[in-house]
């Protein structure tokens, strides 16, 4: 069942990446008492992922937070590392906490994993923004065409 505003976050771990190495999050670490936009992408280092969605979200960092949000989170399908490297290469390193969901149990737990397996692309992440207060879904733009077209920064602006 995909979720929905007005629901909790479900209980889930990330790993992200630290000056002191590898680090395990909570939803509870990362939300909890906290105003957080989590935006979702099908696949680090993809095309629509890297030259639209991201891309936006690094350009309005400032403006968004100016919106009282504390932490501004993209989570995929991918490992750490991987999201490490595409936080460095994109602009987004130190502005975009990138939140790996190697597993895709956060993506599942939410309801909003696809699974792409056909296209040798194994269990992905649905593309979609949310904006999250205190661990509640205050706005949820989920993806229903390719593109980015309700979930890119410019929706959540609108939506703070």
């Amino acid at each position: 069942m995909m979720i929905k505003v007005g629901d909790r976050l479900p209980e889930a771990e990330f790993i992200t990446m630290t000056a002191d190495g590898t680090q395990r999050f909570t939803t509870g670490t990362v939300f909890a008492g906290r105003k957080v936009v989590l935006f979702a992408v099908p696949g680090a280092f993809t095309p629509t992922c890297s030259m639209n969605h991201l891309p936006g979200f690094v350009k309005e960092v400032d403006a968004i937070k100016a919106r009282g949000v504390d932490t501004i989170a993209c989570t995929s399908v991918n490992d750490v590392h991987v999201m490490n490297a595409w936080a460095r290469s994109s602009g987004a390193d130190g502005k975009i906490l990138m939140l790996a969901d190697g597993n895709g149990s956060f993506a599942k737990a939410v309801g909003l994993e696809f699974d792409l397996t056909a296209n040798h692309m194994g269990h992905r992440s649905k593309r979609y923004s949310m904006i999250v207060e205190d661990g509640v879904v205050k706005a949820l733009n989920v993806e229903d065409k390719p593109g980015v077209n309700v979930s890119g920064a410019d929706t959540v602006l609108k939506q703070l």
